[in-house]
């Protein structure tokens, strides 16, 4: 066999935790045989075995969208959406969660408390009714969806102001179809499709051209969560142009600080011993081209 080391648990990284479990799962029958070849003292028994796959299996919708959260493409948007999947994940009665419902209610109850007033801050809520993928889908009440609704609207009747004079000249350009998203293979993009199912636009009065945009915005389907929603506000900006520009300025905002902190590493790794003689403008431009030039040359692909 090829030989393999276990993954070292660190107290300040908990998804640490979860790899380590999964490292020992993947070597118990090895583990078990040398056990029982030399007879050592501290083992682990048929039932703590049991609870370690449960505990993965528990822990795995953690790990999934820490990772997704982690990456450079997701924005603020993603945050309710993410909660509410995982409330509606661990709130579920399911018969293997024998030994572990402890821990299933433990992480709930985490999860309210931390995340209590997300749906009142505007960098989230109006970030994800920006988003085509969401829209107004994933809120815990009606209530929740129809204040922050009105948030929304006067976001955009500011930036109606600020585009009123170039509208004259657009063209209208073919409608982009949207489509309603697939079911998805893993249980986090089945409860993604559960909660998008269970809601239905509520049609609503409109008495103002920005109430109109958004009324219409509101009416169409969502598109797929694979998309991107930055490429759907390009094709649909001459249609619907102050939506389009609140939605630049919401989505834009990243879900978490990871992102951030890698321009650290990255100025790291430009800058090193081996090149101290570099200014600090050339620095600047390195780290620059290192963080942007991916992303342009996707733009220019698109």
């Amino acid at each position: 066999m090829p030989p393999k080391r276990l993954q070292q648990d660190l107290r300040t990284r908990w998804y640490s935790s979860y790899y380590t479990i999964q490292s020992l799962l993947a070597e118990k029958r090895a583990l078990c045989a040398y056990t029982a070849e030399y007879d050592l003292p501290a083992t682990l028994t048929a039932t703590q075995w049991d609870l370690l796959e449960k505990t993965v299996q528990v822990l795995a919708p953690f790990e999934e969208l820490t990772r997704e959260v982690s990456s450079s493409s997701p924005s603020a948007s993603d945050v309710i959406p993410m909660v509410q999947v995982l409330k509606r994940l661990l709130s579920r009665p399911e018969e293997a969660d024998e030994g572990i419902r402890t821990i299933k209610g433990t992480l709930l109850e985490a999860v309210r408390r931390r995340f209590t007033h997300l749906e009142t801050e505007p960098i989230y809520s109006v970030a994800t009714l920006l988003d085509p993928r969401y829209k107004h889908r994933y809120f815990s009440d009606a209530e929740a969806s129809r204040r922050e609704k009105d948030v929304l609207l006067a976001e955009v009747m500011k930036m109606k102001e600020v585009i009123r004079r170039t509208r004259a000249g657009a063209s209208e350009p073919a409608k982009k179809t949207a489509q309603v998203e697939a079911a998805s293979k893993s249980k986090l993009g089945n409860i993604f499709d559960e909660i998008m199912e269970e809601s239905t636009p509520c049609p609503e009065p409109a008495t103002t051209s920005a109430r109109v945009e958004v009324q219409t915005y509101f009416s169409e389907p969502t598109i797929l969560r694979s998309d991107n929603p930055l490429l759907y506000w390009k094709v649909n900006q001459p249609r619907l142009p102050s939506l389009a520009v609140t939605a630049a300025e919401f989505l834009c905002a990243l879900s978490t600080s990871v992102e951030s902190e890698r321009l650290f590493s990255t100025a790291s790794n430009i800058i090193d011993e081996k090149r101290s003689r570099l200014t600090a403008e050339k620095a600047e431009m390195l780290i620059f081209l290192k963080k942007h030039l991916p992303l342009m040359l996707q733009d220019k692909a698109v």
